[in-house]
């Protein structure tokens, strides 16, 4: 009994602690802390702000275009040089320097998300197969 009255000593002003911390994953933005006292028109100012940064790599679009225009990759690891197995969907479409014929995004029965990227090349088509956002393989003309 003793031991949970201590737990419970502890717990309490560490969750009260951390109630105000929080992280945003869909890009950087400012979220008002507290709001200031109000001016003659009643609009209140915020008396602080604090950032947020976005923490998910950029992904394509079914539109074939990047959901951001800022992305950890640089940041985290030099940019590839070639296409090869691990790259992300943007990463790809920068490597081959044009918009893809088409993008299929949809959800594996594990949760993952899945994205096959489609190039219509002179020499036929080529598709791209992501697993979260990381090329796991590449099916070109000719091959089975």
């Amino acid at each position: 009994m003793k031991s949970a009255v201590r737990s419970a000593i502890v717990l309490i002003p560490c969750a009260l602690l951390l109630g105000g911390c929080s992280v945003d994953i869909g890009g950087f933005s400012f979220a008002s802390d507290k709001a200031g006292p109000a001016d003659s028109t009643g609009s209140t100012t915020p008396r602080s702000a604090s950032p947020r940064v976005q923490t998910q790599e950029a992904r394509l679009t079914s539109d074939g275009e990047c959901d951001a225009d800022v992305s950890l990759d640089s940041a985290t690891r030099p940019a590839p040089a070639a296409i090869a197995e691990g790259i992300t969907e943007c990463e790809l479409v920068k490597l081959k320097g044009a918009k893809p014929t088409d993008v299929l995004v949809g959800e594996s029965g594990k949760g993952q998300r899945e994205t096959q990227v489609l190039y219509s090349e002179p020499g036929g088509r080529e598709i791209y197969m992501f697993t979260d956002n990381r090329l796991t393989r590449i099916v070109k003309p000719g091959q089975g």
